[in-house]
């Protein structure tokens, strides 16, 4: 484990390899799971003042789910508030682009410029899952390992690139640029240490 600015951080988030092969998966990530992504009360309250600008790049079940439902729910089993999922596991925030690919719908509403929200963090910093213990101020960065993204590991081994170059806009959106050069600079001297 390192530790960048008093977070663990995994080294297989430097060490193993993942770039996402969507035309593999078609966003698999999206449509399956036993709970939605991950989300803090911020985040809740920024997704939800433009929840029907989003609304509008959503399916119709998806719009009714929101309306019924809402667009979050807490998970019991892992303790943590998540996207809302259809019964068959896809997040309410999934659509779909012409070539069938699962796609965030708050992403896409984002890359129209028709909000200043992107999806939630824990989706951009995937495969990076964060844990946290409030109580001794304990963070840690893992690598989530799931057998949907073996076309993505596949990829990273081929393009060479390490888990935290491929999320590297979502830990600088997450933490800072200082934060990822810390963790680019640690990085870099275990790759040389090992040659």
């Amino acid at each position: 484990m390192l530790v960048i600015q008093d977070i663990l951080i995994s080294e297989e988030i430097i060490e193993e390899k993942f770039f996402c092969d969507l035309n593999a998966c078609k966003g698999a990530c999206c449509t399956e799971g036993d709970y939605g992504a991950p989300v803090d009360d911020e985040e809740m309250d920024s997704i939800h003042q433009y929840i029907d600008v989003i609304k509008e790049n959503l399916p119709v079940r998806s719009q009714e789910l929101i309306d019924s439902q809402g667009g979050f729910t807490f998970f019991k089993k892992p303790k943590v508030w998540g996207t809302t999922c259809h019964e068959d596991g896809a997040c309410v925030f999934l659509t779909t682009n012409e070539l069938g690919i699962s796609i965030c719908g708050i992403e896409k509403t984002w890359y129209e410029g028709k909000i200043p929200v992107n999806k939630p963090i824990s989706c951009h910093l995937y495969p990076i899952r964060i844990s946290k213990n409030d109580i001794v101020g304990f963070e840690a960065w893992n690598y989530d390992r799931w057998d949907i993204c073996s076309a993505a590991c596949a990829k990273g081994e081929k393009e060479k690139m390490p888990i935290y170059k491929f999320v590297k806009d979502a830990i600088i959106r997450k933490k800072g640029e200082g934060f990822y050069d810390e963790l680019d600079a640690a990085a870099e001297f275990m790759k040389n240490e090992n040659q």
